[in-house]
């Protein structure tokens, strides 16, 4: 399992060759506090890579959820459509947003690594 960060504060997780996990990071959901409603991509859409595929609104914004890299839109987390707090309670598991086919995985390969992102972190 390898886990990339965007700047926009996504996470991306190849779990196995079929489709890719995305979500937002804890720094994300601790920017946006209490998560109150998302809106998922449409399943069966295609992406590239950096467009908006989704929102996340929380009782003190709204914020843009970007596509970390290009691909299909293969499965939506009804879960976190149901109660939006697991974005919160667990933004790194249960909380997750989608499942994307990749299709251009050396946009996969750019994105940052866990000390890169923590890098990142520490200059905001």
């Amino acid at each position: 399992m390898t886990t990339k960060f965007t700047n926009d504060h996504e996470w991306i997780n190849i779990e196995d060759h079929d489709a890719a996990v995305v979500g937002i990071t804890l720094h994300a959901q601790d920017a946006l506090g209490d998560v109150v409603f998302v809106e998922l991509p449409e399943v069966g859409r295609s992406y590239k890579k950096g467009e908006i595929a989704g929102v996340v609104e929380s009782v003190k914004a709204a914020a843009d959820l970007f596509m970390p890299v290009e691909g299909e839109v293969v499965e939506v987390n009804e879960a976190l459509r149901a109660d939006p707090s697991l974005a919160n309670s667990d933004p790194m598991g249960q909380g997750w947003f989608f499942k994307v086919k990749v299709t251009q995985m050396e946009q996969f390969d750019q994105l940052m690594d866990p000390p890169a992102y923590d890098a990142l972190l520490k200059t905001l």
